[in-house]
């Protein structure tokens, strides 16, 4: 056998090098894919033994419940890689979602879209939308786009309350699409539009393609029922009725732009589009009173809110939520890999405090960090004791900055 030249041999060990390079940078590819691996549940939720373990501070968790605990909260969930870390009250409980509806409505709207069923820029006028008393000939020409955006310029009553009517600009008077009102007329008719068009009861559909996929856990149908006031307008309200647990799921699906494990239950391009800004923070109301852009910079999506970031360096960059009035929250913050389950039920609510016979406490919490105030609004916050009307905007803001805070990252 001939000796190796110098060169052959340099070829070999330069070989030999990459090798080594390329199975260690393999390894550490694995254990990166071991720490960020998501969890999707089954029958029931995991829960995470140790905070630490996903980079929270138990401590400031605890912070966190304390503050909950003077709160009207019913029922809170926390998850972060598709897991349980924080867990408060009774989240078997079935109540009514609020306005957080609309956003489970957004979901639904994905795969008619993506079929075909559904094309967003047909117009009343097209669809042969009317109401009571009729419509303006410029309110006809409102996309179905613009409805689920809350931009149709229509300022008809709607059947139900609980919006921001009483800031609406004269009837007639805006173009669809130039200007941003929280109108319930606009989310009924976008209701009402999904079943015209997918042939579908809202409520059956909840059931096939999302509850079932899901695996909810207390998903209960006969509890599903529309209501509203004819007299003011045809197109009826769809309250949702779900538990703070089956909440965490419609957060986790959202979280993974509409996938559960291996399949994909919501088209992700439409996830990607409906959570995206159309309305920035600056065309907000501010006079709409406890809503989220009241107390942080939230602007709108389709159906969804969305946080609008002064920069990209905001740890809730890219988190959007869903909302209800008196504390009903599904929050999605992707930078944690986060999802905030929290919902309060009034039928559920004991005016003084249980432990102590007295009015609920109404301290601002301490910051987890420092023993102050949280540092990051600047405003006092609401108290919950006052008119017993559930979690207000900013209380839930704070609870949601030191969820923020307790992030060790």
């Amino acid at each position: 056998m001939q000796p190796r030249s110098r060169e052959a041999t340099k070829r070999i060990s330069l070989t030999s090098c990459c090798r080594v390079f390329v199975l260690a940078l393999l390894a550490c590819a694995g254990v990166a894919d071991a720490q960020l691996q998501s969890f999707f549940p089954a029958k029931d939720w995991e829960s995470i033994e140790k905070a630490e373990s996903v980079g929270f501070s138990s401590e400031r968790l605890a912070a966190v419940r304390t503050w909950v605990s003077t709160l009207d909260t019913t029922a809170m969930m926390v998850v972060v890689g598709g897991r349980t870390l924080f867990s408060y009250g009774d989240v078997t409980h079935l109540s009514y979602l609020a306005s957080g509806r609309k956003s489970i409505l957004s979901l639904l709207y994905g795969r008619y879209v993506e079929k075909g069923a559904i094309a967003l820029d047909r117009t009343l006028a097209d669809l042969k939308f009317t109401d009571v008393g009729g419509l303006l000939p410029r309110e006809q020409g409102a996309t179905i786009q613009q409805l689920l955006t809350a931009r149709s310029g229509v300022y008809h009553p709607a059947s139900n309350g609980g919006d921001d009517l009483a800031h609406a600009p004269p009837r007639g008077s805006q173009q669809p699409g130039a200007h941003f009102l929280y109108n319930n007329w606009d989310f009924n008719a976008a209701g009402t539009v999904f079943e015209r068009l997918t042939g579908r009861d809202i409520y059956d559909a909840l059931e096939t393609d999302l509850a079932v996929p899901l695996g909810m856990q207390d998903f209960d149908r006969s509890r599903q029922v529309k209501s509203g006031n004819l007299e003011a307008s045809q197109y009826l309200a769809y309250p949702v009725v779900l538990s703070t647990r089956d909440m965490a799921r419609v957060g986790l699906l959202a979280l993974h732009n509409g996938r559960w494990g291996d399949r994909q239950i919501v088209p992700a391009e439409w996830m990607r589009r409906t959570t995206r800004l159309v309305s920035p923070l600056a065309d907000m109301d501010a006079a709409f009173e406890d809503s989220p852009p009241t107390v942080g910079r939230w602007g709108y999506g389709y159906l969804w809110w969305v946080w609008d970031p002064l920069d990209a360096s905001d740890p809730l960059a890219g988190a959007f939520t869903a909302w209800g009035i008196g504390g009903q929250y599904i929050t999605i913050v992707p930078k944690l890999d986060m999802v905030v389950a929290h919902k309060t039920d009034p039928s559920t609510r004991v005016p003084p405090d249980a432990r102590s016979g007295q009015a609920p406490s109404t301290r601002v919490p301490p910051d987890a960090r420092s023993g102050q105030a949280p540092s990051s609004r600047g405003q006092p916050v609401a108290r919950s004791g006052q008119g017993r009307n559930g979690v207000s905007a900013r209380q839930y803001d704070v609870m949601l900055r030191m969820l923020v805070e307790a992030a060790a990252r």
